[in-house]
């Protein structure tokens, strides 16, 4: 069964690489959706796939790595988008 998730995740995730890992993780679980840094701090993550893989994407992104501090994950279940087909690395945040 194919779900969307609809993430906010604060911790030392800007500057860091994290977009990039998420974008990482997704295409490595078959996942669709965006990262994209926000304004306050926080980034922003569309994820959407079987739920299985979700979670799978999930606890990579709560684990990070050497340089990304995850210390607040808020996931919401969201609509699924049929006309969402790969995912996206989106640029804001700091006005890029």
């Amino acid at each position: 069964m194919i779900n969307r998730y609809h993430i906010f995740v604060e911790g030392r995730v800007q500057g860091v690489g994290f977009r990039g890992f998420c974008m990482s993780h997704a295409l490595e679980h078959g996942l669709t959706g965006s990262v994209r840094n926000l304004e306050n701090g926080l980034v922003e993550i569309f994820i959407q796939g079987e739920e299985a893989d979700c979670k799978k994407f999930l606890l990579d992104v709560q684990k990070g790595d050497r340089f990304i501090r995850v210390d607040n994950i808020s996931v919401k279940k969201t609509a699924v988008d049929p006309k969402e087909k790969k995912f996206r690395y989106e640029f804001g945040g700091w006005g890029w």
